[in-house]
């Protein structure tokens, strides 16, 4: 009898399942209240106007309107200024 097993086992079949991350209500598109606009890990996109941010980064809707990307400057300590791209939702007139 042999000591050792005599087929290799492989140590890269695992995978986990996808996270679905990324932009879900694009720019002057419709977005209605507690829609998800963009969900996230870390803050890519910032919140604005109309919007909020949940505890895993995921922005969101408050009120009915079409969704605005703005990037704007923003100051970070010791860095000098920097760019954030801020998601609002502007109400329909």
């Amino acid at each position: 009898m042999a000591h050792v097993k005599a087929a290799g086992t492989s140590k890269n079949l695992k995978d986990s399942k996808p996270k679905m991350l990324g932009v879900k209500i694009y720019g002057d598109q419709y977005a209605k209240m507690g829609d998800i606009i963009v969900r996230q890990r870390g803050q890519k996109y910032r919140s604005g106007v109309n919007t909020l941010m949940g505890r895993d980064h995921t922005i969101f809707a408050v009120k009915d309107g079409s969704v605005q990307f703005k990037v704007k400057r923003v100051h970070q300590n010791g860095t000098g200024h920097s760019t954030a791209t801020y998601i609002s939702v502007v109400p329909a007139k």
